[in-house]
């Protein structure tokens, strides 16, 4: 018994908190990425201005493989790339229709 003093005396006296330990616990969140598959499709078959669309195509379709894998970050990444080409494959094709349309319209 006189040993269990001592190791009382060297250690302290007990502190009047005890130790706390925290867990930090990651949940997933559900962010949804939109992968533009069906834009770029669309793109792809209609408005596919020096291949803009194929091109998005490609690229939403790595953001959904990304998604998948879960990868958020490099799903956003693609899904920004192809959301940008969608856009300008659209703008092109817009703007290069009415062109020929004032074109035509022109010439007779």
């Amino acid at each position: 018994m006189p040993q269990q003093e001592h190791e009382v005396a060297v250690l302290g006296a007990p502190q009047g908190s005890a130790h706390m330990t925290t867990t930090v616990i990651n949940m997933p969140r559900d962010i949804s990425v939109p992968d533009h598959v069906v834009w770029s499709l669309f793109n792809t078959l209609f408005m596919n201005f020096c291949c803009l669309g194929f091109i998005a195509f490609a690229y939403s379709v790595k953001s959904r493989d990304r998604k998948m894998v879960g990868d958020i970050t490099g799903a956003q990444a693609f899904a920004s790339t192809a959301k940008f080409l969608n856009v300008s494959a659209m703008v092109f094709t817009i703007i290069l229709t009415i062109i020929f349309m004032f074109a035509y319209l022109i010439r007779l």
